[in-house]
């Protein structure tokens, strides 16, 4: 278990077209070569963050809260790691995904 996330945790991800095709919104980190999804453990970092991310102009998104153990599954089965980031979307903690 990340050491910023316990058990049963709600965390806050961004979510691209929520009501037609939700996907989490995923990121590149071009220095490392690694695709990974961005969360944050409070909404108001999430809503701060989300214009710093990379995302398509044309698609709608919003910041949804979903449980850690849902997201992981999601992420391992996609080769995504998972990034905490903080207000300033500077990462704080980065995690390799494990299914459930």
């Amino acid at each position: 278990m990340p050491t910023h996330i316990h058990k049963h945790q709600w965390i806050y991800v961004v979510v691209q077209d929520p009501e037609t095709n939700p996907q989490y919104l995923g990121q590149h980190d071009d220095q490392n070569d690694i695709s990974f999804v961005p969360i944050f453990l409070e909404k108001e970092d999430a809503l701060m963050c989300i214009n710093l991310m990379a995302r398509d102009k044309d698609k709608k998104y919003e910041v949804q809260a979903v449980m850690y153990e849902e997201l992981t599954d999601h992420a391992a089965t996609g080769g995504f790691h998972i990034y905490i980031l903080n207000k300033n979307g500077e990462v704080v903690e980065k995690i390799e995904p494990t299914k459930n």
